[in-house]
């Protein structure tokens, strides 16, 4: 799909419950063979305009396309898409190559392609060694990749994934990450809701924060941290408390049992530099670390609260 042709296009989506606006009126586009991270609390939204795109829900008012099809033509646009919720649709009393065969023939492949489909993906994914094993017996990460090679079994160019490493441990989600930059590298659009922060920094080509049913930023992880335009510096030092502020009166220090904080701005001095009149004054520096702003500092800056607040949304 060309710039001109986004893989997934949204203007006004509205989604209301009763008295709840769950989504007020978000816009964006995506064009094909990007990451898009839908950053946000629990009861934001992100749920429910995923609901919306992939045809599970109806929006109040709005309109979409996605992969080229209006959203009111739920056939054509699920007949392009791959989803994953964030609770799995797996039989634990299958195997992982049953499922996957089942799924294919859901699909229309005759019996010896849909065969070779589910081999394939099992090796994409990991998962030959567990190929015939009950799901049932696997663990979280693992019916995590079977659940996004189910989604992937009839090769969508656009591919939905619903906050799909909530619950993962860390080894399982860096393991998800992969795979996720192996689709993107491969073509494949992948519209990503997540509440995790280092996540979205780390896959999204673009990032949209949505807040109370509306998008308050959208732009690449780089762009939104740029907007803190700030450098946080720590060290360790051997001076007597307020030694550090005193040295340094310019700007707001924090000094908590040897280890002095402070933030530099864009348009502040070179951290050589405040380092040498600390030095000046005669005390000793340590363990220096000189930090970037994090899209935890968009997201605080933002919304006014940690991503970890919020509430489920309706249903």
């Amino acid at each position: 799909m060309s710039p001109a042709n986004p893989a997934i296009e949204a203007t006004g989506l509205v989604k209301r419950f009763d008295r709840v606006t769950a989504v007020a009126g978000v816009s964006f586009r995506v064009p094909a063979g990007e990451v898009f991270g839908y950053l946000g609390r629990n009861g934001s939204g992100k749920t429910t305009t995923v609901r919306m795109l992939t045809t599970l829900s109806r929006p109040t008012a709005g309109s979409a396309r996605v992969a080229g099809h209006d959203i009111t033509d739920p056939a054509r646009v699920r007949a392009n898409i791959g989803v994953t919720l964030q609770e799995a649709a797996l039989d634990p009393a299958m195997t992982a190559e049953q499922h996957l065969r089942l799924v294919a023939g859901l699909w229309g492949l005759p019996k010896r392609a849909a065969a070779a489909r589910a081999d394939a993906l099992l090796d994409t994914f990991g998962l030959t060694d567990a190929a015939r094993r009950r799901i049932g017996t696997f663990s979280g990460g693992m019916a995590r990749r079977l659940d996004i090679a189910t989604a992937l079994i009839g090769e969508p160019p656009v591919l939905f994934l619903d906050e799909p490493t909530t619950g993962l441990d860390p080894q399982a989600r860096r393991a998800l990450w992969t795979h996720i930059r192996y689709l993107r590298d491969t073509g494949v659009t992948v519209f990503l809701t997540t509440q995790y922060l280092e996540e979205a920094d780390e896959l999204a080509d673009r990032v949209a924060v949505i807040d109370h049913g509306e998008i308050i930023a959208l732009d690449t992880p780089a762009g939104l941290k740029a907007t803190i335009g700030r450098t946080r510096v720590t060290f360790r030092h051997d001076g007597s408390d307020g030694a550090v502020r005193a040295a340094l009166p310019d700007l707001t220090v924090t000094d908590d049992r040897s280890v002095a904080t402070f933030d530099l701005g864009t348009d502040g001095p070179p951290v050589l530099d405040v380092l040498d009149r600390v030095r000046a004054a005669g005390i000793r520096v340590g363990n220096l670390a000189v930090a970037e702003a994090t899209l935890e500092d968009v997201f605080l800056r933002l919304t006014g609260s940690a991503i970890g607040t919020g509430q489920e949304e309706p249903a």
